[in-house]
């Protein structure tokens, strides 16, 4: 199975970008776009000069449990650059969604709660809410990761969009939003009100 199809076999429809989108950034886009890629993981991350984004990472479920996602992630902190993802709002009926958030709570990343993230997806046409969760090393604030979000947003989602699928993403203002001192429900919290729920 190729690099793509072990992606599209993990991720939702509605999260994939095409594979001529994927290799078009690694073409076009190939110093700021990568591919790290072994027997049992695919990570497809971009790098620019004051963060990291990565847009999938996936572990064959053969070799879960034997630290390869942790080693991916150290390999990128060692960068010293905050680093941003997009998840799935958490579904503790959904155990997949339990371990990932679980995964990035241990590798020390937060869950942005000022930061609103929801798009069209072109595939699908309906809307889809992701969280923002980002790692800090010199203690960036969600303002600032929200302005790293946009660029990213802009030059890779986005990148070459009517020409790859006929149609275009909807433009960065109508996906992102940044509302200050917002209290909103930190999806790492409802995990451990889950986890005690669970015990009882």
């Amino acid at each position: 199975m190729n690099w793509y199809d072990k992606l599209k076999q993990y991720f939702p429809i509605e999260e994939m970008k095409s594979k001529e989108h994927m290799e078009i950034l690694l073409k076009e886009k190939g110093d700021v776009y990568y591919k790290d890629e072994g027997p049992h993981h695919v990570l497809m991350y971009a790098e620019f000069p004051t963060f990291l984004f990565i847009d999938y990472v996936y572990v064959s479920k053969e070799s879960r449990g034997q630290g390869i996602g942790h080693q991916l992630m150290q390999k990128l902190k060692q960068k010293n650059k905050p680093i941003i993802l997009e998840v799935e709002p958490f579904d503790y009926k959904d155990t997949d969604s339990t371990k990932r958030l679980r995964f990035y709570r241990r590798e020390g990343f937060k869950h942005a709660q000022s930061i609103g993230y929801t798009r069209k997806s072109l595939a699908t046409d309906e809307s889809n809410t992701l969280e923002i969760l980002y790692w800090s090393p010199s203690g960036e604030n969600e303002e600032q990761i929200y302005n790293q979000m946009r660029k990213m947003y802009e030059d890779i989602h986005t990148y070459k969009d009517e020409e790859i699928y006929g149609k275009s993403y909807q433009p960065v203002d109508e996906v992102l939003t940044y509302e200050q001192d917002i209290d909103g429900d930190d999806i790492f919290h409802s995990l451990e009100q889950n986890k005690e729920n669970e015990k009882k």
